[in-house]
């Protein structure tokens, strides 16, 4: 995880307004390996483990060690990147659930830019820059304002809440999107860029 990004993480247990507090116990290269993430309010402390976060509210049961995520098809990688409409850095890219997968095709496509996948497959994945790899519950614990683009698989849509986390003039991407997704994004505050079966891409025109 990449030591920049612990500035935008708020408690999955407090919410927005109550920061996360890093105590590192290795840092390399800018990049947190190992430590973990305190609340100053609710006391509670979320460990990281070979540059993998746990930002699970408690009670927070194990997590299985998942086999390596296999590496997504090139061209699939290539359309998530034009949907996200992020060329170059600097700024955070949020990949939730199965499309984390494309993290790493990502970081190398995006000059500059910090993928942040979030997904509990992506403990199994090697720590590398350009990546920050993290677990958590349906609400995403960060700031707003924190992510250029977020993409994220239609099971897990919170169009309202990520509307707020990725701010003015950046994009969601949703891939197989529910019946209401669109619906949903233009209530939260966004213009449809495209909307098909496969894929929903909407710019936020609300802070």
């Amino acid at each position: 995880m990449h030591l920049l990004l612990t500035d935008r993480l708020v408690c999955p247990r407090c919410g927005p307004g109550f920061g996360l507090i890093l105590l590192a116990d290795q840092l390399v290269e800018r990049r947190v390996l190992a430590g973990g993430l305190g609340c100053p309010n609710c006391r509670d402390r979320f460990p990281v483990a070979d540059g993998f976060a746990d930002l699970r509210a408690p009670p927070r049961s194990p997590l299985p060690m998942p086999a390596a995520p296999a590496s997504p098809e090139a061209e699939s990688s290539a359309q998530l990147a034009a949907l996200l409409g992020v060329s170059e850095g600097p700024g955070h890219v949020a990949l939730v659930g199965a499309l984390a997968a494309h993290a790493d095709a990502l970081a190398d496509r995006i000059p500059g830019v910090e993928v942040v996948a979030v997904d509990a497959g992506m403990r199994a994945a090697t720590e590398r820059e350009g990546v920050s790899r993290l677990v958590a519950g349906s609400d995403l614990p960060f700031q707003p304002w924190t992510f250029r683009a977020l993409a994220a698989d239609g099971t897990r849509a919170r169009p309202e809440e990520w509307a707020r986390l990725v701010g003015r003039g950046g994009r969601i991407v949703i891939s197989r999107p529910e019946e209401d997704a669109a619906e949903r994004l233009e209530r939260a505050g966004t213009r449809l860029l495209l909307r098909q079966p496969d894929w929903i891409v909407a710019l936020v025109e609300t802070s």
